[in-house]
């Protein structure tokens, strides 16, 4: 700017005080190097060079000298008030770091006060004169213009940070949003006073919560429910979430909880009628749901569940048009395990499978709000693994809201006893999550955390964390008495007052209510809450089990016949053109040339007199499917190459490290193909694929393990959702699951997928259970799993996937098979059963044992071997029975039935098939096993050991004399 001289005014003069002394600090850093400063300040320090020592009087004010004599008169900066800035700066991000400590977060004033050394300004040397004399925007940048002095603003900060609501985001490292979060919070926007007519609406809201809890206490004694009270304002937090994420755009929310308070959050949130819920408890005693002698249950495959783990959808409606879905997930008493079904239940209603190439997402179609319990969420190891899919590509939903119902108790376990950190919240510092902590007891400050969190998760699609601090008001349900553990708390529960009586009198002391709205409220609610159970006690309300179903995407599911003969044989010509389009790479990419020689061996595959390895069989699978224009979603640790590096659909460029997905620019394909290698975990990823599964049933979904062996770290989600789900609650899947099994001498932890167990879970049609022996068979069996999506005969399939065999020439299948077979579930030996009527032993056996069966007759060529015959089973659930039947009826003369496996007695199918194979014996026949013995272990680790004994299994079965050593392991 010029002088009155024409020259450009210096401007050095526009800074004055700790300002002035800031742009010194500057200049220092910039000295040393440049990038470090903003670039207003490098521009300011080249065009003017360093700042001078000091500015004129006449420009100098704030922290100049208030001295006479030299030092005044040319506003040399005062050192001593400039160091009582910088402490009181210190102040302010003290009290933004540390005043979660001293907050207003507990109800029920239970913990001791931290001492508030840091937080206090005598303690640091500063004075109320001393902060008078600092003007607030010096060190507070988010001050406004009602905040004059250093003083106004460290009150105001203490207000803020040591109020109802506490924050923790010093952990979050990207400046842009702990800046952003800052400036929400001081700014007080979020913290907007709510109006009178709002107010009311929230006091009604929570005496409908209060109302239902009571009415259930009073009318079903003894019973247990597991009771929001303490943490009733949850309900209206879910409903200002829910508003704005609608708002905003979201057409699906998706919510995962806990018991506690399920009930009523499914009456107010999903708007599940009081009589439905009630004729719940009343079911506790209809004798018309006990089974009698002769059935099998209320209805075959339906068990049911308890009511307060059920799930519901319900549609918000703006005028006549749907805005939003609202599902709540169903979920067992392992807590925490939903968390990953409902973020792939997010992630499924976000991505677009309509066109080739990966899924196009968007995030602002589907919201995720997950509420935690206060032991759990440190406590079960499902939660970190969770929280560990927000930022991974073929994970992450564009941000979770999570809010801790936190009634600090574990059943009848402190808090002391149950977690190693300050605040059950803590783990979500690793992941960067921003936190809250709220006290229950204020609605106003939970409404103002909720539109924090939802503009933020909206803002930067990440996840937040609301730790919702209550209390409960009963034990750890209706019927527990919780004095004998925590006596002197529930001695303060008894004479605290609801949120209800607590609330209601901040609206009457505000002017925004009258004395007896509280009175007027509970009493309308208590008679809704009446006529509800009269109609039920009038039988107007059906007693019948509803089945609560959770709505699966947006597709009506179709109830054909089964589907189990589909066809699943594509032409010949087809799997040619689809096979020489795989082999075709973009221009200029240079495929690794080990890789590259290997995939250009599959160009005559499918000609007459040449196979199909397992690999090809696979990716032939695939393709074909998206040209059926069937989306596939498939995720494991490594499965972009595989862990035995048979599959390679990802090709890396052996120059730039660029990839390319084989199966994205195939012009056959309809539908989205997703392949992502996935964390290393498996719990967290079978719930996530398990949930996109059920929400989006048009999706051939499959969970890859990277040894079978390693897939019971993922048995709860196995046991509680996948095998019983549809039992449970009518919840379809087709979820896949490729589980390395075999017994191949390397070791205990690199053997067994235990298909004992998947075949102990086998009941009602539930799943299908395979292990094959041909490649020809896996195409078939992907492509007839395929066609059973989206149809009420979808069941996930539990494949005992090969290792060794994926390139064993015995394994691979000529093309005839692929172009005009089908799926079968028993397969006879291909070199035995010439002759029916000299056949006397019959082995039946499952996957690998057959190769190796076969082997051992192929190198004895010369052997008559008309008097064996060899049965493979492929599908052992649902059992094949008339297959085996049919089978059997052709060898007359056969005297023994040897069931054959490698794995130990008490392992493997031997318990599960010998009931079923006595029952369709011939009459004389006799059943023996063969396999190893019964062991703790699933196999040796010793690989001459392991050679041993699988040759006496061998030499064993296929010895003509060798009736005596036939039950190995007897």
């Amino acid at each position: 700017m010029a002088n009155e001289d024409g020259n450009m005014q210096s401007p050095w003069k526009t800074y004055y005080g700790p300002n002035f002394g800031y742009v010194q600090e500057q200049f220092e850093i910039y000295s040393a190097d440049p990038e470090a400063v903003d670039a207003e300040f490098r521009t300011l320090f080249k065009d003017w060079g360093p700042p001078p020592m000091d500015v004129g009087t006449d420009h100098n004010h704030g922290l100049a000298s208030s001295g006479t004599g030299s030092s005044a008169s040319s506003g040399v900066v005062d050192l001593q008030l400039l160091q009582k800035a910088v402490t009181a700066g210190k102040l302010v991000q003290n009290i933004r770091r540390f005043g979660h400590l001293v907050a207003d977060i507990d109800p029920l004033q239970l913990d001791v006060k931290t001492e508030e050394s840091l937080l206090t300004p005598s303690k640091l040397g500063l004075s109320e004169q001393d902060l008078r004399a600092i003007p607030a925007s010096i060190i507070w940048e988010n001050a406004d213009s009602q905040t004059m002095t250093g003083l106004d603003a460290i009150q105001r900060l203490r207000d803020i940070y040591t109020g109802p609501l506490a924050y923790e985001f010093n952990h979050i490292q990207d400046e842009e949003e702990r800046n952003w979060l800052y400036q929400s919070i001081e700014s007080g926007a979020q913290a907007a006073q709510l109006t009178s007519d709002e107010r009311k609406s929230l006091l009604a809201r929570l005496v409908e919560v209060e109302q239902f809890e009571q009415f259930l206490h009073k009318n079903f004694v003894g019973q247990k429910w597991f009771s929001i009270e303490g943490n009733d304002v949850l309900v209206p937090m879910l409903d200002k979430i829910i508003e704005i994420m609608a708002e905003a755009g979201s057409s699906h929310i998706l919510m995962g909880m806990a018991h506690r308070g399920r009930l009523n959050v499914l009456a107010h949130v999903l708007g599940k009628p009081y009589g439905k819920i009630f004729s719940k408890f009343h079911q506790a005693n209809n004798k018309d749901l006990v089974p009698s002698e002769s059935s099998s249950g209320v209805n075959y495959g339906w068990t049911g569940d308890v009511k307060y783990h059920l799930g519901a959808t319900r549609y918000v409606k703006k005028g006549e048009v749907v805005q939003a879905k609202i599902t709540m997930a169903n979920n067992p008493s392992h807590l925490e395990y939903v968390n990953p079904v409902v973020q792939g239940f997010a992630r499924a209603a976000q991505d677009d499978r309509g066109q080739a190439g990966y899924p196009k997402q968007d995030v602002t179609k589907a919201a995720t709000i997950i509420m935690h319990g206060d032991a759990a969420f440190p406590g079960e190891g499902i939660v970190a693994e969770s929280l560990n899919l927000k930022s991974l590509k073929g994970y992450q939903n564009g941000g979770t809201i999570h809010i801790i119902v936190n009634n600090r108790i574990g059943f009848t376990t402190n808090s002391d006893a149950s977690r190693s950190t300050m605040y059950s919240s803590d783990l979500a510092k690793g992941y960067e999550i921003p936190i809250i902590h709220v006290n229950a007891d204020n609605p106003d400050a939970c409404m103002a955390a909720i539109r924090l969190a939802s503009e933020y998760r909206n803002k930067f699609n990440k996840d937040f964390l609301i730790d919702l601090i209550g209390y409960r008001r009963y034990g750890h349900n209706e019927t527990d008495d919780p004095e004998t553990t925590q006596p002197l708390v529930y001695s303060k529960v008894k004479n605290h007052p609801t949120v209800c009586e607590l609330y209601a009198e901040v609206l009457v002391q505000s002017g925004a209510g009258e004395k007896e709205l509280l009175t007027n409220l509970r009493n309308a609610a208590q008679n809704q809450l009446k006529q509800a159970y009269d109609e039920v006690k009038q039988g107007t309300v059906s007693h019948e089990e509803v089945h609560d179903k959770v709505d699966a995407g947006s597709t009506e599911l179709q109830r054909p016949e089964r589907l189990t003969n589909a066809q699943t044989a594509v032409p010949i010509e087809k799997l040619r053109e689809i096979n020489a389009e795989l082999l075709k790479w973009p221009e200029g990419f240079k495929v690794y040339p080990k890789l590259q020689r290997i995939l250009q061996r599959r160009q005559n595959a499918l000609n007459e007199g040449e196979k199909v390895d397992w690999s090809l069989a696979e990716t032939l699978a695939f393709a074909t499917i998206l040209a059926d224009g069937k989306p596939i979603r498939m995720s494991g640790q490594d499965s972009q190459r595989a862990t035995f590096a048979h599959r390679n659909l990802v090709l890396h460029d052996s120059e730039t490290g660029d990839s390319y997905n084989v199966l994205h620019r195939l012009p056959q394909a309809k539908a989205s193909f997703a392949l992502y290698n996935s964390p290393l975990s498996e719990e967290s990823v079978v719930g996530f694929e398990y949930g996109y599964n059920v929400y989006a049933p048009e999706t051939l979904v499959i969970w890859e393990a990277q040894f079978g062996d390693f897939a019971n770290c993922a048995q709860v989600l196995f046991d509680q959702f996948v095998s019983s789900g549809r039992s449970k609650w009518s919840q379809n899947s087709s979820l896949v699951m490729l589980l390395p099994h075999a017994s191949e001498g390397q070791g205990p932890e690199h053997t067994s997928a235990r298909l004992e167990r998947f075949l102990q879970m086998c009941a009602d049609d539930n799943w299908i259970v395979a292990n094959l022996s041909s490649s020809a068979q896996y195409f078939h069996l992907l492509r007839r799993q395929a066609a059973l999506t989206e149809t009420d005969d979808a069941r996930p399939l539990v494949l005992m996937s090969p290792k060794s065999l994926i390139r064993n020439p015995r394994v691979a299948s000529p093309a005839k098979e692929f172009s005009e077979g089908s799926f079968h579930s028993v397969l006879e030996e291909p070199i035995l059963g010439a002759a029916p009527d000299k056949v006397e032993r019959i082995l039946l056996c499952s996957g690998k044992i057959a190769i190796d069966l076969e082997e051992a007759i192929d190198k004895e060529k010369g052997e008559d071997w008309s008097w064996l015959h060899i049965l493979r089973v492929e599908q052992l659930y649902p059992f094949p029975e008339q297959e085996i039947r049919r089978f059997l009826a052709r060898f007359r003369n056969v005297k023994e039935i040897v069931w054959t496996q490698e794995e130990p007695k008490n392992m493997g199918a031997w318990t599960y098939m010998e009931p079923r194979l006595r029952d369709l014996l011939p009459a004389g026949v006799k059943l023996d096993y063969a396999g190893r013995p019964e062991r703790s272990s699933p196999a040796t680790g010793f690989q001459h050991v392991h050679v041993v004994e699988q040759q006496q299994i061998l030499s064993k079965v296929l010895k003509q004399s060798s009736k005596k050593n036939i039950p190995l392991g007897r």
